[in-house]
């Protein structure tokens, strides 16, 4: 009987149909992108316990070359593979158009965290001056930590939507060159998200759990759209649309990071120069694909 089973299994082994090359190189791919989307936002908020002061001169100069090589990377690679592979170019221009305003929208409720901004301050202070309503001003902040969370969380999934294994696009859509631009903006987001909520929760560890929400998101954003759009669920113009939506959010982040990098406009030589490296990055990048 052993006997039996253990060739009859063999022989049902043997028969399996082996993946082939392509599948096993999509899904080390699919694996690569997940990790990168997961580990940067999450290494990066816990760098809180080794630089407990958010506000210093490398980090704004981190968040100016983000900033600029994924302004760069938007108008010079993801914007004209668009207009190129869908003929319908007044679809894509107001699907990029709405992508710009939705951001401009969930900023509302994230003061500007996704693209470093650190509002900590007058939060910490103010659970100071109303200590004797302690219970209910935590309550308050509490929720304010889950309504910025949720915000975050909405533009992080569809970051990872733009990862999609790009099947409809012609063969110089490189997804890594995007995938190093959101990871470039995402390490100094999680890393004021977590000064943030230190200071509203009272606790690093508490905000902790928000921090590992927010890494998920992206490979959730990620697998969702690469699960629809293999069922074909997700059709080839709902991924240019999309594609679009998101070109619309990194247009708002990225030249809100540039220009507000400067108080009251005025010329800074160094930030100047490190917003040309960064875009002179992402033109060499370009040129590689």
């Amino acid at each position: 009987m052993l006997d039996y089973l253990s060739n009859n299994v063999a022989f049902k082994f043997i028969c399996l149909p082996l993946p082939s090359l392509k599948s096993s190189k999509q899904h080390s791919s699919m694996a690569f992108k997940i990790l990168v989307l997961f580990l940067t936002p999450l290494l990066s908020g816990l760098l809180i316990y080794l630089i407990p002061q958010g506000r210093r001169t490398n980090f704004k100069l981190l968040l100016v070359f983000a900033g600029s090589y994924l302004f760069a990377i938007t108008v010079i690679h993801i914007l004209p593979e668009l207009y190129i592979q869908h003929p319908d170019f007044k679809s894509i221009g107001l699907f990029v158009l709405g992508g710009f305003f939705l951001q401009q929208l969930l900023e509302y409720f994230t003061s500007g965290i996704e693209h470093g901004h650190i509002h900590a301050g007058d939060d910490h202070h103010a659970h100071h001056d109303h200590d004797s309503n302690h219970d209910h001003h935590h309550h308050h902040k509490s929720v304010s930590a889950i309504v910025l969370l949720i915000a975050l969380c909405v533009h992080a999934f569809l970051e990872g939507g733009m990862l999609v294994q790009p099947v409809t696009m012609g063969p110089v859509y490189d997804v890594n060159a995007i995938l190093l631009g959101i990871a470039l903006h995402r390490a100094p987001a999680a890393f004021a998200l977590m000064t943030v909520l230190a200071f509203q929760l009272n606790s690093r560890k508490k905000a902790i759990p928000y921090l590992v929400g927010f890494s998920l998101a992206a490979p959730i954003g990620l697998f969702l759209s690469t699960y629809l759009a293999d069922r074909e669920i997700l059709t080839a113009s709902g991924l240019i649309y999309l594609y679009a939506l998101v070109s619309g959010n990194f247009l708002h982040i990225s030249t809100t990071i540039v220009f507000e990098s400067s108080p009251e406009h005025r010329f800074n030589a160094m930030k100047m120069v490190v917003a040309v490296i960064g875009a002179l990055f992402a033109v060499a990048v370009q040129a590689l694909v």
